[in-house]
């Protein structure tokens, strides 16, 4: 299905934690996280996989990924060189571009911090990557900080995490993100009137859970 504006504005009214809920939806390991904590992210990867020092594929993958990408940077397990900073990420935003993600490091963190335009990454260091062209690769199946992800996936981040879904079937997701937001909002007032039982699970309790697993094996 057609990634389009109508989708992406029905997501951003959802929260990437609550696909954390549904099989099938992969997520990043949690201490990927935004620049800025008021960033929000959401739109198919374009993707990017760099080795140590070398960030000449992040330029490329720039220069050719459609607008409304997220670039997601597969930093093959490094945690010391920062591929993305002000200057890489005033560009991406400039050329349209939804966000950037990456399993490694970025720099320029107050800067960053300060703009609207999210980065995501697992960490932030001084020492930052060099375009040397001599390893890389871009727009190719790579796992990133745990997750495997596919151009085109759709990635949605926020201030919790960032998910991966799979293109087939993100807009069932979106279809029961939104039933549980309406059912959040009724929640809300029923705690505002003093409500205070959120679920019973007595039922589960005096179930024999264990027997009904067994006989279902």
């Amino acid at each position: 299905m057609e990634w389009t504006n109508e989708l992406k504005e029905r997501f951003l009214k959802t929260d990437p934690a609550t696909y954390g809920h549904y099989l099938g939806v992969n997520f990043m390991n949690p201490k990927i996280k935004p620049m800025n904590k008021r960033s929000k992210m959401i739109g198919p990867a374009y993707t990017v996989k760099l080795l140590g020092k070398d960030s000449c594929a992040l330029y490329k993958a720039l220069e050719i990924a459609p607008k409304g990408s997220i670039i997601v940077i597969d930093h093959s397990g490094d945690e010391v060189y920062a591929s993305v900073g002000e200057m890489v990420a005033r560009n991406a935003k400039n050329l349209g571009m939804a966000g950037i993600v990456t399993s490694g490091m970025s720099t320029d963190s107050v800067n960053i911090e300060c703009m609207d335009y999210p980065v995501f990454s697992a960490g932030i260091s001084v020492i930052t990557t060099n375009v040397w062209c001599i390893s890389g690769e871009y727009n190719i199946p790579i796992s990133c900080a745990g997750a495997p992800v596919k151009p085109g996936d759709i990635i949605y981040g926020d201030a919790d995490g960032v998910v991966v879904m799979d293109p087939a079937n993100y807009e069932e997701y979106l279809e029961m993100a939104e039933q549980a937001a309406a059912r959040e909002i009724e929640m809300r007032k029923q705690f505002a009137e003093g409500k205070v039982l959120l679920k019973s699970v007595e039922g589960l309790m005096n179930a024999d859970v264990a027997k009904f697993i067994a006989d279902n094996r």
